[in-house]
């Protein structure tokens, strides 16, 4: 064994996150596939009377939690899912509930525009019936210069040149917001102390010429401070007519709903699937799943299935090697590249260098 799968609870967080209310939740949960008989029907947790007691562990977790910020500022943290292997938003509920709160929401979907952005609109946006009315792409310099290739050990230093290559990976995500979903873009610049004016510069100009707004956010050190002028270019965002629309319907086929994904937001070339994938693919068409969105696994590292290709500069194909039925998510996973579904976990955990000091005191966990 060279692996790890989790796919049940990933599917279970995924239920949690999309889930309306407690019968819903019940709902999913029983529709978990867990095996197929020597008929090939799927057996489901529901089959197995399991899902009642499923619901039960979590009754009370389904309820969002109110959290604040170091201002007092409220916030709802609910639910986990990972983007570059699920569907990286958090819980229907809590979102709704924050629209019920507040005149202004925010929300995160994980990693990039490719990722986490794609699956909240063409997922989590199509179930709930939501319609976002801007977007917050956020970036930071380092990330850019890194995707233009500058080696990892020069990141810090000013480098226009570098910047200018890696400006083409959020010229992308900006373009797939804008233009392929319909939607109103400004771009949050995550400012390091290290980033230079000139860079900082650079990347206004570059974005004034495509008639995007950029914000300079610094509330990692300042606090709220630090973010009013994003805050103030949301508000009036937000009153600009948009457009919305999915990058795909739930009428195409399995594999029109990929490829779409594929050429549309990543900017492959086209989508080569393994046999086995359609073989897999056959058979969810065959027990009435075909309608369901697609979920694709793919590395966060770059626009391909190719964690190694950060600046895409060359035509990519994505591959797609296997394809999962999530009944009770109501998606469709498919995985590309060399993606592991387990969570990404570090090398190096970070519990080996927390410890309490002579005194008592805890340290190593900054």
């Amino acid at each position: 064994m060279d692996g790890f799968d989790i796919s049940v609870a990933s599917e279970i967080m995924a239920i949690f996150c999309l889930a309306t209310d407690i019968n819903d939740l019940k709902t999913r949960l029983g529709n978990i596939i867990v095996g197929y008989t020597k008929e090939n029907k799927p057996i489901t947790a529901r089959d197995l009377k399991a899902d009642g007691a499923m619901t039960v562990l979590l009754k009370d977790a389904i309820n969002p939690n109110l959290v604040q910020t170091l201002e007092h500022t409220p916030a709802i943290v609910h639910g986990g899912p990972f983007a570059n292997i699920a569907h990286g938003c958090n819980s229907v509920i809590a979102t709704k509930l924050a629209l019920k709160l507040g005149d202004y929401v925010v929300t995160e979907a994980g990693f990039g525009a490719d990722l986490g952005a794609e699956k909240f609109l063409d997922i989590k946006c199509r179930k709930a019936n939501l319609k976002p009315d801007a977007v917050v792409c956020v970036a930071t310099i380092k990330a850019l210069k890194y995707h233009g290739g500058m080696p990892k050990e020069d990141i810090t230093k000013e480098s226009i040149q570098y910047l200018e290559r890696g400006f083409a990976n959020l010229e992308k995500h900006v373009d797939n917001l804008k233009n392929c979903y319909g939607l109103n873009v400004v771009v949050a610049i995550n400012k390091y102390t290290h980033d230079t004016q000139k860079e900082i510069d650079f990347l206004k100009e570059k974005l004034q010429e495509k008639k995007i707004e950029l914000s300079l956010v610094e509330s990692w050190g300042k606090g709220g401070e630090g973010a009013t002028d994003l805050a103030e270019k949301i508000t009036k965002l937000v009153e600009k007519p948009s457009n919305f629309e999915y990058a795909y319907s739930l009428n195409d086929t399995i594999e029109e709903k990929v490829r779409k994904v594929a050429c549309k937001i990543y900017g492959a070339e086209s989508v080569e699937f393994t046999e086995d994938a359609l073989q897999k693919i056959n058979e969810i068409e065959k027990l009435g799943y075909s309608s369901l969105p697609v979920c694709i696994a793919k590395t966060q590292y770059s626009l391909s299935d190719d964690p190694k290709n950060l600046e895409c500069s060359e035509p990519f194909k994505i591959h797609v090697h296997d394809v999962i039925l999530r009944a009770g998510a109501e998606f469709i996973v498919v995985i590309t590249g060399k993606i592991m579904t387990m969570p990404g976990l570090p090398k190096v955990p970070s519990a080996e260098k927390i410890d309490l000091d002579a005194n008592g005191n805890i340290v190593g966990i900054f």
